[in-house]
């Protein structure tokens, strides 16, 4: 399993297991299965406090209505595939296995 998270054109930032379409030597478009869209907010806090790092964290199914578990990315929709941070990845995995 190659766990990734990719930054789309529109904005949304979605983990999943990541494969690339290749032909020949170009890649045409990435397979995501099981894809969750990522969207992380900064808590607000009373004080002002620059120490606090923090961070949450909320997934859900990328396109909601669709019983798919495999989609099909065309690479002019993509702005970059990374590698997720571990507590990402294990909050995906949580989520897939219950």
């Amino acid at each position: 399993m190659s766990i990734k998270l990719v930054l789309l054109k529109s904005g949304d930032q979605i983990i999943a297991d990541t494969k690339e379409l290749v032909r020949g030597e170009e890649t045409h478009g990435y397979i995501l299965n099981k894809p969750h869209v990522v969207v992380a907010t900064r808590p607000m806090f009373m004080e002002e406090d620059e120490d606090r790092t923090s961070v949450e964290i909320t997934m859900s199914s990328w396109i909601l209505l669709s019983k798919d578990e495999n989609i099909l990315v065309p690479t002019d929709s993509v702005v970059t595939v990374v590698e997720p941070v571990e507590d990402v990845v294990k909050l995906y995995e949580e989520k897939l296995n219950g």
